[in-house]
Protein backbone atom coordinates (compact mmCIF):
# COMPACT_ATOMS: atom_id res chain seq x y z
CA UNK A 1 0.00 0.00 0.00
CA UNK A 2 1.14 3.38 -0.58
CA UNK A 3 1.09 6.07 2.16
CA UNK A 4 3.83 8.15 0.99
CA UNK A 5 2.17 11.42 0.60
CA UNK A 6 4.39 12.59 -1.84
CA UNK A 7 4.06 9.49 -3.80
CA UNK A 8 0.08 8.61 -3.19
CA UNK A 9 -0.26 9.66 -6.39
CA UNK A 10 1.04 5.79 -8.18
CA UNK A 11 -1.71 4.80 -6.49
CA UNK A 12 -3.68 4.35 -9.99
CA UNK A 13 -1.06 3.39 -12.13
CA UNK A 14 -1.14 5.82 -14.47
CA UNK A 15 0.64 6.60 -17.86
CA UNK A 16 0.93 9.88 -17.42
CA UNK A 17 1.37 12.38 -14.86
CA UNK A 18 -0.07 16.24 -16.20
CA UNK A 19 -0.49 17.71 -12.60
CA UNK A 20 0.75 17.06 -9.26
CA UNK A 21 0.04 19.98 -6.65
CA UNK A 22 2.66 21.11 -4.71
CA UNK A 23 0.47 22.83 -1.75
CA UNK A 24 -3.59 23.07 -1.45
CA UNK A 25 -3.32 26.42 -0.84
CA UNK A 26 -4.93 27.96 -4.16
CA UNK A 27 -3.88 24.46 -6.35
CA UNK A 28 -5.32 21.58 -3.95
CA UNK A 29 -8.69 21.23 -5.89
CA UNK A 30 -8.71 20.01 -9.35
CA UNK A 31 -11.03 19.25 -11.01
CA UNK A 32 -13.74 18.96 -14.37
CA UNK A 33 -10.17 17.87 -16.73
CA UNK A 34 -10.99 18.55 -20.25
CA UNK A 35 -8.01 17.41 -23.00
CA UNK A 36 -8.49 18.47 -26.64
CA UNK A 37 -6.38 19.33 -29.58
CA UNK A 38 -5.65 22.62 -30.45
CA UNK A 39 -5.93 24.21 -34.38
CA UNK A 40 -2.33 23.47 -34.89
CA UNK A 41 -1.93 20.08 -33.15
CA UNK A 42 -0.62 20.31 -29.73
CA UNK A 43 -2.91 18.60 -26.84
CA UNK A 44 -4.38 21.43 -24.11
CA UNK A 45 -5.60 20.62 -20.99
CA UNK A 46 -7.90 22.58 -19.82
CA UNK A 47 -9.69 22.71 -15.79
CA UNK A 48 -10.96 24.11 -12.83
CA UNK A 49 -8.73 24.39 -9.73
CA UNK A 50 -9.23 26.40 -6.40
CA UNK A 51 -7.96 25.53 -3.12
CA UNK A 52 -10.93 23.20 -2.14
CA UNK A 53 -14.25 22.77 -4.22
CA UNK A 54 -16.57 25.06 -2.56
CA UNK A 55 -14.25 27.47 -1.06
CA UNK A 56 -14.96 30.63 -3.61
CA UNK A 57 -11.87 31.14 -5.83
CA UNK A 58 -12.08 28.66 -8.68
CA UNK A 59 -10.80 29.91 -11.63
CA UNK A 60 -9.62 28.29 -14.87
CA UNK A 61 -5.82 26.88 -15.93
CA UNK A 62 -4.37 25.66 -19.21
CA UNK A 63 -1.52 23.29 -19.47
CA UNK A 64 -0.07 21.99 -23.46
CA UNK A 65 1.98 18.84 -24.66
CA UNK A 66 3.35 18.24 -28.22
CA UNK A 67 3.95 14.41 -27.46
CA UNK A 68 0.85 13.16 -25.01
CA UNK A 69 3.20 13.06 -21.67
CA UNK A 70 5.99 15.92 -21.14
CA UNK A 71 3.35 18.85 -20.02
CA UNK A 72 3.89 22.38 -18.93
CA UNK A 73 2.85 24.00 -16.20
CA UNK A 74 -0.48 25.21 -16.05
CA UNK A 75 -1.06 28.81 -16.97
CA UNK A 76 -4.19 31.38 -15.42
CA UNK A 77 -7.02 32.17 -17.36
CA UNK A 78 -9.79 33.38 -15.96
CA UNK A 79 -11.41 33.36 -12.09
CA UNK A 80 -10.33 34.24 -8.90
CA UNK A 81 -6.91 35.41 -8.04
CA UNK A 82 -4.68 34.11 -5.17
CA UNK A 83 -5.53 35.21 -2.17
CA UNK A 84 -9.13 36.36 -3.31
CA UNK A 85 -12.60 35.24 -2.95
CA UNK A 86 -15.46 35.87 -5.62
CA UNK A 87 -15.16 36.43 -9.22
CA UNK A 88 -15.02 33.10 -9.74
CA UNK A 89 -14.34 30.94 -12.99
CA UNK A 90 -15.63 27.64 -12.74
CA UNK A 91 -16.24 24.20 -15.29
CA UNK A 92 -15.10 25.92 -18.20
CA UNK A 93 -15.11 24.20 -21.92
CA UNK A 94 -13.58 24.29 -24.95
CA UNK A 95 -14.91 25.03 -28.75
CA UNK A 96 -12.56 24.74 -31.39
CA UNK A 97 -13.64 26.55 -34.20
CA UNK A 98 -12.73 25.69 -38.18
CA UNK A 99 -11.41 29.23 -38.63
CA UNK A 100 -9.06 28.02 -35.57
CA UNK A 101 -10.22 30.47 -32.68
CA UNK A 102 -10.59 28.74 -29.67
CA UNK A 103 -13.30 29.25 -27.26
CA UNK A 104 -13.42 29.08 -23.74
CA UNK A 105 -17.14 29.15 -21.93
CA UNK A 106 -17.48 28.67 -18.39
CA UNK A 107 -19.92 29.55 -15.59
CA UNK A 108 -19.24 32.98 -14.34
CA UNK A 109 -19.90 34.14 -10.57
CA UNK A 110 -21.16 37.75 -10.39
CA UNK A 111 -21.69 37.58 -7.26
CA UNK A 112 -25.50 37.06 -7.47
CA UNK A 113 -26.38 33.37 -5.76
CA UNK A 114 -29.34 31.07 -6.00
CA UNK A 115 -28.35 27.43 -6.12
CA UNK A 116 -24.44 27.57 -5.14
CA UNK A 117 -21.94 30.06 -5.55
CA UNK A 118 -20.12 27.81 -8.10
CA UNK A 119 -23.15 26.62 -9.81
CA UNK A 120 -25.15 30.17 -10.15
CA UNK A 121 -24.04 32.73 -12.59
CA UNK A 122 -23.71 34.00 -16.08
CA UNK A 123 -21.76 32.12 -19.11
CA UNK A 124 -18.74 33.93 -19.48
CA UNK A 125 -16.84 33.38 -22.83
CA UNK A 126 -12.67 33.90 -23.39
CA UNK A 127 -11.05 33.13 -26.68
CA UNK A 128 -7.45 32.66 -28.49
CA UNK A 129 -6.36 33.42 -31.59
CA UNK A 130 -2.94 31.96 -31.32
CA UNK A 131 -3.29 28.85 -30.01
CA UNK A 132 -4.19 28.84 -26.56
CA UNK A 133 -1.39 31.10 -25.55
CA UNK A 134 -3.19 34.31 -24.92
CA UNK A 135 -7.00 35.23 -24.19
CA UNK A 136 -9.26 37.59 -24.75
CA UNK A 137 -11.00 39.98 -21.38
CA UNK A 138 -14.04 38.05 -20.35
CA UNK A 139 -17.28 38.72 -22.03
CA UNK A 140 -20.96 37.19 -20.99
CA UNK A 141 -23.31 35.53 -23.43
CA UNK A 142 -27.09 35.39 -22.81
CA UNK A 143 -28.43 32.62 -21.65
CA UNK A 144 -31.94 31.83 -22.62
CA UNK A 145 -34.15 31.11 -19.36
CA UNK A 146 -36.92 28.75 -18.49
CA UNK A 147 -39.56 28.60 -15.85
CA UNK A 148 -37.66 26.54 -13.86
CA UNK A 149 -34.95 29.92 -13.12
CA UNK A 150 -35.30 32.59 -10.55
CA UNK A 151 -38.41 34.73 -11.23
CA UNK A 152 -36.28 38.01 -11.62
CA UNK A 153 -34.18 37.63 -14.47
CA UNK A 154 -31.39 39.61 -12.41
CA UNK A 155 -30.51 36.23 -10.81
CA UNK A 156 -28.14 34.14 -13.05
CA UNK A 157 -29.51 30.48 -14.23
CA UNK A 158 -27.72 27.20 -12.18
CA UNK A 159 -25.80 25.53 -14.30
CA UNK A 160 -23.15 23.68 -15.28
CA UNK A 161 -21.50 21.85 -18.70
CA UNK A 162 -19.12 19.27 -17.83
CA UNK A 163 -17.92 17.46 -21.36
CA UNK A 164 -16.40 18.99 -24.47
CA UNK A 165 -18.94 19.90 -27.23
CA UNK A 166 -18.90 17.06 -29.94
CA UNK A 167 -20.75 17.78 -33.94
CA UNK A 168 -24.05 16.45 -34.26
CA UNK A 169 -25.25 15.12 -37.61
CA UNK A 170 -25.31 18.66 -39.70
CA UNK A 171 -21.35 19.13 -38.37
CA UNK A 172 -22.66 21.75 -35.26
CA UNK A 173 -20.99 21.80 -32.12
CA UNK A 174 -23.70 20.99 -29.51
CA UNK A 175 -23.14 20.54 -25.66
CA UNK A 176 -25.25 18.87 -22.59
CA UNK A 177 -25.66 20.73 -19.48
CA UNK A 178 -27.34 20.48 -15.95
CA UNK A 179 -29.67 23.06 -14.63
CA UNK A 180 -31.14 23.06 -11.28
CA UNK A 181 -34.00 24.67 -10.61
CA UNK A 182 -34.28 27.66 -8.42
CA UNK A 183 -34.89 26.56 -4.71
CA UNK A 184 -37.80 28.94 -4.68
CA UNK A 185 -39.79 26.25 -7.14
CA UNK A 186 -39.08 23.50 -4.96
CA UNK A 187 -41.57 22.95 -2.14
CA UNK A 188 -39.98 20.90 0.12
CA UNK A 189 -36.41 21.33 0.80
CA UNK A 190 -34.13 18.78 0.02
CA UNK A 191 -32.07 16.75 2.60
CA UNK A 192 -29.14 17.44 0.79
CA UNK A 193 -27.41 18.70 -2.54
CA UNK A 194 -28.66 15.59 -4.30
CA UNK A 195 -32.19 16.06 -4.21
CA UNK A 196 -32.49 19.22 -6.00
CA UNK A 197 -34.49 19.57 -8.69
CA UNK A 198 -32.61 19.53 -11.90
CA UNK A 199 -32.63 18.07 -15.35
CA UNK A 200 -30.41 17.68 -18.53
CA UNK A 201 -30.58 20.39 -21.44
CA UNK A 202 -28.74 20.90 -24.35
CA UNK A 203 -26.98 24.21 -26.32
CA UNK A 204 -25.83 24.15 -30.04
CA UNK A 205 -23.55 26.78 -31.49
CA UNK A 206 -24.58 27.26 -34.61
CA UNK A 207 -22.10 30.08 -36.48
CA UNK A 208 -18.87 29.57 -34.32
CA UNK A 209 -16.67 27.98 -37.12
CA UNK A 210 -17.01 31.13 -38.51
CA UNK A 211 -14.96 32.61 -35.73
CA UNK A 212 -17.60 35.12 -34.59
CA UNK A 213 -16.70 37.63 -31.65
CA UNK A 214 -18.93 36.56 -28.57
CA UNK A 215 -21.44 39.18 -29.27
CA UNK A 216 -22.38 37.87 -32.38
CA UNK A 217 -21.89 33.87 -31.31
CA UNK A 218 -25.56 32.27 -32.23
CA UNK A 219 -26.83 29.84 -29.74
CA UNK A 220 -29.55 27.69 -29.71
CA UNK A 221 -30.95 26.11 -26.51
CA UNK A 222 -32.83 22.93 -26.33
CA UNK A 223 -34.60 20.99 -26.58
CA UNK A 224 -37.22 22.87 -28.09
CA UNK A 225 -39.83 22.43 -25.58
CA UNK A 226 -37.50 24.08 -23.22
CA UNK A 227 -37.95 21.20 -20.03
CA UNK A 228 -35.17 18.66 -20.53
CA UNK A 229 -34.86 15.06 -19.73
CA UNK A 230 -35.83 14.45 -16.29
CA UNK A 231 -35.98 11.48 -13.86
CA UNK A 232 -37.68 11.15 -10.69
CA UNK A 233 -36.10 11.37 -7.12
CA UNK A 234 -36.61 7.93 -5.28
CA UNK A 235 -40.02 8.28 -3.68
CA UNK A 236 -40.72 12.19 -5.06
CA UNK A 237 -41.52 11.98 -8.55
CA UNK A 238 -42.71 15.34 -8.75
CA UNK A 239 -38.78 15.97 -8.20
CA UNK A 240 -36.54 15.48 -10.76
CA UNK A 241 -32.33 14.22 -10.75
CA UNK A 242 -31.34 13.89 -14.32
CA UNK A 243 -27.57 15.44 -14.32
CA UNK A 244 -24.67 15.40 -16.50
CA UNK A 245 -25.37 14.42 -19.85
CA UNK A 246 -23.41 12.93 -22.36
CA UNK A 247 -23.71 12.21 -25.85
CA UNK A 248 -22.54 10.41 -28.71
CA UNK A 249 -23.73 10.36 -32.32
CA UNK A 250 -24.61 6.87 -33.66
CA UNK A 251 -24.39 5.80 -36.67
CA UNK A 252 -28.11 6.44 -37.55
CA UNK A 253 -27.23 9.88 -37.27
CA UNK A 254 -29.33 10.00 -33.41
CA UNK A 255 -27.95 11.66 -30.20
CA UNK A 256 -27.76 9.06 -27.50
CA UNK A 257 -27.37 10.59 -24.03
CA UNK A 258 -26.53 9.07 -20.77
CA UNK A 259 -27.24 10.92 -17.60
CA UNK A 260 -26.13 10.31 -13.60
CA UNK A 261 -29.21 10.32 -11.18
CA UNK A 262 -29.74 9.38 -7.79
CA UNK A 263 -31.74 6.12 -8.78
CA UNK A 264 -28.43 3.92 -8.63
CA UNK A 265 -28.58 3.53 -12.56
CA UNK A 266 -27.45 5.44 -15.41
CA UNK A 267 -30.36 6.64 -17.48
CA UNK A 268 -30.70 7.14 -21.81
CA UNK A 269 -32.63 9.00 -24.22
CA UNK A 270 -32.33 9.32 -27.75
CA UNK A 271 -33.22 12.25 -30.33
CA UNK A 272 -33.51 11.78 -33.63
CA UNK A 273 -33.48 15.64 -34.78
CA UNK A 274 -30.16 16.69 -33.33
CA UNK A 275 -30.98 17.51 -29.84
CA UNK A 276 -34.69 19.43 -30.93
CA UNK A 277 -36.68 16.31 -28.87
CA UNK A 278 -35.69 13.46 -26.52
CA UNK A 279 -37.19 10.37 -26.07
CA UNK A 280 -38.84 9.37 -22.48
CA UNK A 281 -35.68 8.73 -20.07
CA UNK A 282 -35.01 5.05 -19.43
CA UNK A 283 -32.39 2.89 -17.05
CA UNK A 284 -29.48 2.16 -19.05
CA UNK A 285 -28.65 -1.49 -19.61
CA UNK A 286 -26.09 -3.60 -20.69
CA UNK A 287 -28.55 -5.02 -23.68
CA UNK A 288 -31.87 -5.07 -24.17
CA UNK A 289 -34.00 -6.60 -21.41
CA UNK A 290 -30.49 -6.77 -19.30
CA UNK A 291 -29.35 -5.97 -16.23
CA UNK A 292 -29.22 -2.04 -15.71
CA UNK A 293 -26.07 -0.59 -15.37
CA UNK A 294 -25.50 0.81 -11.72
CA UNK A 295 -24.14 4.36 -10.62
CA UNK A 296 -24.10 6.30 -7.74
CA UNK A 297 -24.72 9.77 -8.41
CA UNK A 298 -20.70 10.28 -10.29
CA UNK A 299 -20.87 11.15 -13.74
CA UNK A 300 -20.69 8.53 -16.36
CA UNK A 301 -19.48 9.68 -19.73
CA UNK A 302 -19.49 7.84 -22.83
CA UNK A 303 -17.02 8.30 -25.84
CA UNK A 304 -16.35 7.20 -29.01
CA UNK A 305 -13.66 4.44 -29.32
CA UNK A 306 -12.67 2.14 -31.50
CA UNK A 307 -14.09 2.91 -34.76
CA UNK A 308 -17.78 3.41 -36.20
CA UNK A 309 -20.11 2.29 -33.84
CA UNK A 310 -18.14 1.65 -31.42
CA UNK A 311 -18.02 3.14 -27.40
CA UNK A 312 -16.71 3.03 -23.96
CA UNK A 313 -18.70 4.18 -20.51
CA UNK A 314 -16.85 5.43 -17.54
CA UNK A 315 -18.99 4.44 -14.23
CA UNK A 316 -18.78 3.32 -11.16
CA UNK A 317 -20.57 -0.23 -11.10
CA UNK A 318 -22.10 0.62 -7.65
CA UNK A 319 -25.88 1.64 -7.08
CA UNK A 320 -24.64 4.33 -4.09
CA UNK A 321 -24.00 0.93 -1.80
CA UNK A 322 -20.38 0.65 -1.35
CA UNK A 323 -19.45 -1.59 1.50
CA UNK A 324 -20.76 0.89 4.94
CA UNK A 325 -21.39 3.56 2.45
CA UNK A 326 -24.91 4.73 1.14
CA UNK A 327 -26.07 6.67 -1.73
CA UNK A 328 -25.93 9.98 0.17
CA UNK A 329 -21.89 9.38 0.52
CA UNK A 330 -20.40 10.61 -2.40
CA UNK A 331 -17.48 11.36 -1.42
CA UNK A 332 -16.65 7.41 -0.94
CA UNK A 333 -18.64 5.78 -3.76
CA UNK A 334 -17.26 6.54 -6.64
CA UNK A 335 -14.89 4.04 -6.62
CA UNK A 336 -13.60 2.14 -8.24
CA UNK A 337 -13.35 3.57 -12.09
CA UNK A 338 -14.78 0.97 -14.42
CA UNK A 339 -15.02 0.68 -18.08
CA UNK A 340 -17.67 -1.20 -20.87
CA UNK A 341 -17.22 -0.92 -24.24
CA UNK A 342 -20.28 -0.63 -25.99
CA UNK A 343 -21.67 -1.79 -29.78
CA UNK A 344 -24.38 0.10 -31.64
CA UNK A 345 -27.19 -2.21 -32.34
CA UNK A 346 -29.03 -1.04 -35.18
CA UNK A 347 -32.59 -2.79 -34.56
CA UNK A 348 -32.16 -3.46 -30.78
CA UNK A 349 -34.61 -0.74 -28.47
CA UNK A 350 -31.19 0.35 -26.50
CA UNK A 351 -29.27 1.05 -29.99
CA UNK A 352 -26.29 0.60 -27.72
CA UNK A 353 -25.19 -2.57 -26.22
CA UNK A 354 -22.60 -2.93 -23.55
CA UNK A 355 -19.57 -5.56 -22.73
CA UNK A 356 -18.90 -6.56 -19.25
CA UNK A 357 -17.56 -3.90 -17.09
CA UNK A 358 -13.57 -4.24 -16.43
CA UNK A 359 -12.00 -2.51 -13.87
CA UNK A 360 -9.88 0.59 -14.59
CA UNK A 361 -8.64 2.84 -12.04
CA UNK A 362 -9.19 2.75 -7.75
CA UNK A 363 -7.99 4.62 -5.16
CA UNK A 364 -8.48 1.53 -2.73
CA UNK A 365 -10.68 4.23 -0.41
CA UNK A 366 -7.92 6.18 0.27
CA UNK A 367 -8.58 10.04 0.82
CA UNK A 368 -6.17 12.64 -0.08
CA UNK A 369 -6.20 16.14 -1.28
CA UNK A 370 -8.21 19.25 0.35
CA UNK A 371 -11.43 17.65 -0.25
CA UNK A 372 -11.24 14.56 1.29
CA UNK A 373 -12.74 11.98 -1.30
CA UNK A 374 -11.46 8.52 -2.47
CA UNK A 375 -12.78 9.37 -5.57
CA UNK A 376 -11.44 8.81 -8.70
CA UNK A 377 -12.64 9.39 -12.56
CA UNK A 378 -14.65 11.62 -12.35
CA UNK A 379 -15.10 14.94 -14.66
CA UNK A 380 -12.46 12.94 -16.79
CA UNK A 381 -12.08 13.53 -20.93
CA UNK A 382 -10.98 11.17 -23.74
CA UNK A 383 -8.54 11.55 -26.43
CA UNK A 384 -7.31 9.90 -29.60
CA UNK A 385 -3.94 11.66 -30.28
CA UNK A 386 -1.00 10.37 -32.46
CA UNK A 387 -2.56 6.72 -32.37
CA UNK A 388 -2.68 6.78 -28.45
CA UNK A 389 -6.22 7.10 -26.70
CA UNK A 390 -6.12 8.41 -23.38
CA UNK A 391 -8.48 8.54 -20.70
CA UNK A 392 -7.62 11.88 -18.89
CA UNK A 393 -8.75 11.69 -14.91
CA UNK A 394 -9.00 13.53 -11.97
CA UNK A 395 -7.97 11.27 -8.75
CA UNK A 396 -9.62 11.93 -5.52
CA UNK A 397 -9.86 15.77 -7.10
CA UNK A 398 -6.99 16.41 -6.53
CA UNK A 399 -3.73 14.70 -9.30
CA UNK A 400 -4.79 15.12 -12.44
CA UNK A 401 -3.29 12.07 -14.55
CA UNK A 402 -3.57 9.59 -18.25
CA UNK A 403 -3.97 6.06 -18.94
CA UNK A 404 -3.67 4.27 -21.81
CA UNK A 405 -6.48 2.25 -23.20
CA UNK A 406 -5.13 -0.77 -25.21
CA UNK A 407 -6.82 -1.51 -28.70
CA UNK A 408 -7.44 -4.63 -27.49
Amino acid sequence: MIMDPAAEWRRSNPDIVVYIPESDDYTGGNEHFLVFESPKGELLALWTQCSKEGHGDNHLVLARSTDNVHWTEPEYIVGTKKGEKGNQASWGFPVVSKQGRIYIFYMKDIGVYDYDSQATGTMGCVFSDDDGRTWTTASDIPMKRNRFDYPDPNVPRNWIVWQKPIRDSLGRWIVGYTQWSSPVHQQEKPADWYGYDSRSMFMRFDNIDEGPEPADIRITWLPDDNVGLEVPYPGKPEVSVAQEPSIVLLPDNRLFCVMRTFTGFIWYSLSENDGGSWTKPEVLRYQDSGEPIKQPIASCPIYPVGGKGKYMLVFHNNDGHLGEFKPEHALRNRRPAYLSFGTYKESARQPVWFDQPIQFLDTDGVTVGPKGTNEIATYPSYTDYKGKKVLWYPDRKHYLLGKYIADE
